[in-house]
């Protein structure tokens, strides 16, 4: 999967940093498109896209597993108890994949992904009492844990899937109950359904 654009830049004798290599390597028609969940820790990202993905076919990528897997991480934060993700080597790693399409990713931070990455955006949402349950039964404590109810109350996201992508791809989802799960499954496959009518080849 970690073909890049290192790989191009030595193809085209072309810096892999310079303007030219970022047009060369995205830019080619997708055959499906590339969806973005997105949120806080807690609401629920990870059980929607595994139903999506069995519902759709479409690859799940779950950034957090991909970054261990492929050593896409630095060092240890001890505060939040958790690595700090090396973006620009997961990035490039991901180029070809996502230029390809078909692919649902997940991660709870979306502002450091290219904008060109994605057709779709769904940040989900949910309640504090419930956000807080579920981190708590995680094993979150402390500081990472209110800092992660804080996130989500201030709507961190959101903000910063708008100011990362474009205002019509953006799409806010409640993800409380068993209900609204599937009411958002339901909604992204409409959104999909859509998108292939859309999107047909000639």
């Amino acid at each position: 999967m970690f073909i890049c654009k290192q790989q191009a830049a030595s193809y085209y004798n072309m810096d892999e940093d310079s303007e030219e290599i970022e047009e060369i390597v995205p830019n080619v028609k997708r055959a499906a498109p590339n969806i973005l969940i997105t949120g806080t820790p807690g609401v629920g990202k990870s059980t929607l896209c595994q139903k999506l993905a069995e519902t759709t076919g479409l690859q799940w990528l779950e950034i957090s597993k991909i970054a261990k897997e492929y050593n896409c991480l630095e060092e240890y934060d001890e505060v939040y108890q958790c690595p700090v993700l090396d973006e620009d080597k997961l990035m490039d790693g991901l180029e070809q994949v996502m230029s390809k399409g078909g692919n649902i990713v997940d991660y709870h931070s979306c502002e450091f992904f290219p904008e060109r990455w994605f057709d779709v955006v769904f940040v989900l949402r949910a309640d504090n009492t419930t956000l807080f349950d579920r981190l708590t039964s995680r094993g979150y404590s402390g500081k990472k844990l209110e800092d992660n109810v804080q996130c989500e109350i201030f709507q961190v996201i959101l903000d910063e899937a708008k100011m990362s992508y474009k205002e019509n791809i953006i799409h806010e989802l409640s993800s409380t109950t068993p209900e609204e799960l599937q009411e958002n499954i339901n909604r992204i496959c409409l959104w999909l359904q859509q998108w292939f009518q859309d999107n047909q080849y000639t």
